[in-house]
């Protein structure tokens, strides 16, 4: 484990490229502009942990940090995630809460292993279908966004415990989606 958070750092020292057993790396509330080049070589991390950095991008090279479990980027500029992201399939939470995201890529779809999914706080307008393809997710985040529909494949979420839609443009009216999920046992708040 290397924790680097909270130093104002600016860049990482080319060291950090040699930790390839490292397993959680904790980059957090630094001035990094981008995702250090020095993590790319990190293939054993299974925790990264990058909120808080001012990130505007992720860089397509994410996709193969393939035994990440749990991925951290609230609080950074991101207004969009690259399709490699649907690399990350043994990825078991994604935060994303406090970035500008508009959209979400389809390859998101492919992440099946997903548990938790935070969007909260985010500018999405729209769900891309894929999200039903989430067969494992326990808890979709979705407050705070400027949703005005879901995606009836949401549907196919027969696992998910937990669907937050608070402080969305919604209509009054729960979507037959919402009463169909709520049947299931799936606790939905509007």
């Amino acid at each position: 484990m290397l924790d680097i958070a909270h130093n104002r750092l600016t860049a990482l020292p080319d060291e950090v490229a040699e930790l390839r057993e490292l397993d959680v790396l904790y980059l957090g509330d630094n001035a990094l502009a981008e995702l250090p080049p020095q993590v790319r070589p990190l293939r054993a991390l299974t925790y990264l942990g990058a909120q808080d950095l001012g990130l505007h991008a992720l860089p397509d090279w994410i996709g193969e940090l393939s035994s990440l479990v749990e991925l951290r980027l609230p609080g950074n500029r991101l207004a969009q995630l690259p399709p490699a992201i649907g690399r990350l399939t043994e990825l078991r939470e994604l935060y994303l809460r406090g970035n500008p995201l508009t959209a979400l890529p389809d390859e998101l779809g492919a992440l099946t292993h997903l548990r938790i999914l935070d969007l909260r706080d985010n500018a999405l307008t729209t769900l891309p279908a894929s999200l039903g393809r989430l067969e494992r997710l326990l808890y979709l985040d979705l407050r705070a966004n400027r949703l005005t529909e879901l995606p009836e494949s949401l549907d196919a979420l027969d696992a998910l415990e937990k669907l937050d839609l608070r402080w969305n443009p919604l209509p009054r009216d729960p979507p037959p989606l919402v009463e169909r999920l709520r049947a299931r046992g799936c606790r939905v708040l509007t």
